[in-house]
């Protein structure tokens, strides 16, 4: 049997390189330094639960950015992907394959409830920021010469490709690669007078979040997405929906504007992360004159919608279907927001079902540092902002593992209360 903790070599590598250490030393003789240092060597996981190449056992409250909504090795994508791929791997996109197609009509129907599926049409994509990528291509379409302006939200993150790069808000990620493609405009999120200022008879489409991760987890305010698609259905601008992060029950339902505005319907919704389960996969679904605008020869991928990753996808929704996990998300995200606001330290618990911001009292230390002590007590957590603790674990995440990881966050945040007090 493969030993998954190992990576491939030539021959067995001794004891000690197993260590964590030694395999991060090799880590940056080798991998670009595009994400720092890595805060632990993985080697192994199961349900909610990681270990790493020590042997230390973690809680996974991150689900690699709420990606693994089934958690780790679960048997119905572990069963879809090796009966897929023993089948067929892969074939151009010059052929189609009865999962790519299964799978698009799957995503139309929950992304759409209620309209007429032959309005609507997928297009499936390996990533959220290759998804995001398609859309700003649809805008441009409808846009055309006479519509050159795109409108995005301040603290928007949308991904890192040129495009997706261009409607994200952070200047930090968008300076060191300027010029980027033009046309972008930033408004503040949820100020309605704000857009409707920036509408015109010049603007192809509006894109937003309905809860912004990368911001710390806010969400937009209630009848901002009613007025959004009013304002831009009035002006002929396209409605853009990233539930890349939001999306695939993420929030409690398959979608988080459905949750937030639910007779909303956007003319572009573009979604990854949970799709897979782990698995690369993006995809746009577009309904209505959106669904058409790009043609044969004007976007293309190898990759995107192979038979294995869109076995994976079917596998998580037959899953959530199946097991009624949006119920589960919907319990267990509010029944937890309510003890974690309770801990001392929490100054605002933000989000909707399994997409949580913790958002942490002034004085604490900074979230970064907060994050890493957690790590110490066995619980993967990120820290989108200096104020903020991010939580997306699995949607199959137990009550014991949430009320340990609120035990947990009420000592580390006590602990660091104190030494405040005594310095």
């Amino acid at each position: 049997m493969t030993d998954l903790s190992e990576p491939g070599s030539p021959a067995p590598a001794p004891a000690a390189d197993r260590a964590g250490a030694a395999w991060l030393d090799r880590y940056t003789d080798a991998v670009m330094n595009t994400f720092g240092t890595p805060g632990r060597v993985l080697v192994r996981g199961q349900g909610a639960h990681l270990w790493d190449a020590d042997g230390k056992e973690y809680t996974d409250l991150l689900a690699g950015i709420a990606v693994n909504c089934l958690g780790h090795a679960h048997p119905a994508i572990v069963e879809a992907v090796s009966t897929q791929i023993s089948t067929l791997g892969h074939v151009s996109n010059f052929f189609t394959t009865p999962a790519q197609v299964r799978l698009a009509e799957e995503l139309i129907s929950l992304t759409f409830p209620g309209r007429p599926e032959h309005d609507s049409r997928v297009f499936l994509a390996n990533s959220g920021t290759e998804a995001n990528e398609a859309a700003f291509k649809i805008a441009r379409r409808h846009g055309g010469a006479g519509r050159p302006r795109v409108l995005a939200l301040q603290d928007a993150f949308h991904g890192r490709t040129m495009g997706a790069l261009a409607l994200t808000h952070k200047a930090a990620y968008r300076e060191p690669f300027e010029p980027l493609p033009g046309g972008v405009e930033f408004i503040p999120a949820g100020d309605t007078e704000a857009l409707r200022n920036a509408l015109g008879p010049d603007v192809a489409a509006l894109i937003v979040e309905p809860v912004q991760g990368e911001a710390g987890v806010r969400e937009l305010p209630a009848g901002y997405l009613e007025a959004a698609r009013e304002l831009t259905r009035t002006a002929g601008a396209l409605l853009i929906v990233d539930e890349v992060q939001t999306g695939m029950g993420r929030s409690g339902a398959w979608m988080a504007h459905h949750l937030l505005a639910p007779g909303v319907v956007p003319d572009v919704v573009t979604l990854a992360k949970g799709l897979g389960g782990g698995i690369p996969i993006g995809a746009v679904v577009a309904t209505g004159e959106a669904a058409s605008l790009l043609g044969p020869g004007q976007h293309g991928t190898t990759f995107g919608g192979n038979p294995v990753a869109c076995a994976a996808a079917l596998a998580v929704i037959d899953t959530i279907r199946g097991q009624d996990l949006l119920g589960r998300v919907e319990r267990l995200g509010s029944a937890w927001a309510r003890e974690l606001l309770a801990v001392d330290g929490v100054d605002e618990v933000r989000g909707r079902g399994l997409l949580i911001g913790v958002g942490l009292a002034a004085g604490l230390p900074p979230a970064g540092e907060i994050a890493a002590t957690l790590a110490e007590h066995g619980f993967i957590v990120n820290a989108p902002r200096p104020d903020t603790i991010r939580l997306a674990p699995p949607f199959i995440l137990s009550d014991d593992d949430a009320s340990a990881f609120t035990t947990t966050l009420s000592e580390v945040l006590a602990r660091a209360l104190s030494e405040k007090a005594g310095s």
